[in-house]
């Protein structure tokens, strides 16, 4: 693995310029390379506004293939919904073939049931890949508490190797998350963290040690991954 870039932003709209550009930019290298672009989205509210700014872009949106990379437990039209989210934002406005948005499935009743469809789902996508399939962009946030997707401290979805798929818990709140070799399997892995809340998690993560089942934003090692952080973030690391 190549040093992450990190990158520190005057504000949350310059990090979300930012973040624009090098999404666009791993969009077009990918259609440009292979015909096609594997995308997972990240949830939460700071990813929000680049999903609008990217609606706004004149891309070859039916070579686009979406996915998350976590999802609550709840329908898309929950509020909570990463999904549904992205769709208000983003998947409504813009003409991707409705086959090509891979949405977690989170109806079914049973956990491990729904996490191993999604994992097929994702699979069959990638031409039934038996190995860990190569997204070319995940876009990930981190939690004050250093998780990222739904990879929470002292988890034991941080330990699954062998599947693309795991089941999150966030006290007591059941998750489908992206595993960690899955994650580190992308091209391109960009963070977007914002907040004066995020300092002493991303202190451990840039850390020389810290154990990454405290912190397991420490356990991404994609081969290029760019940490966007607005000023407030990444005070600490530009001291």
């Amino acid at each position: 693995m190549t040093s992450p870039h990190i990158d520190i932003l005057p504000d949350k709209p310059a990090l979300v310029q930012r973040a624009l550009e090098l999404t666009v930019e791993q969009i077009q290298a990918a259609i440009a390379e292979q015909g096609r672009c594997t995308l997972a989205l990240a949830g939460g509210s700071t990813p929000e506004p680049l999903y609008a700014a990217l609606a706004e872009q004149d891309l070859p949106w039916d070579k686009l293939f979406i996915f998350w990379g976590d999802e609550r437990y709840v329908p898309v039209d929950h509020p909570d919904s990463n999904a549904g989210m992205a769709k208000r934002a983003l998947l409504d406005k813009v003409p991707i073939p409705v086959e090509q948005i891979i949405v977690a499935p989170t109806g079914g009743g049973d956990l491990q049931v729904d996490a191993e469809a999604y994992e097929r789902s994702i699979r069959a996508a990638f031409g039934d890949y038996e190995g860990f399939p190569q997204f070319d962009l995940i876009l990930l946030g981190m939690g004050d508490d250093g998780h990222t997707a739904s990879l929470f401290p002292h988890t034991e979805a941080l330990q699954v190797c062998d599947r693309l798929i795991a089941v999150g818990n966030k006290d007591g709140q059941p998750r489908l998350t992206f595993t960690v070799p899955l994650i580190n399997q992308a091209k391109r892995v960009i963070f977007l963290v914002a907040g004066a809340n995020k300092q002493t998690a991303l202190a451990q993560v840039f850390a020389a040690e810290a154990d990454p089942n405290q912190y397991p934003s420490r356990y991404i090692r994609a081969a290029e991954i760019w940490w966007l952080l607005d000023a407030e973030a990444g005070k600490q690391l530009s001291d």
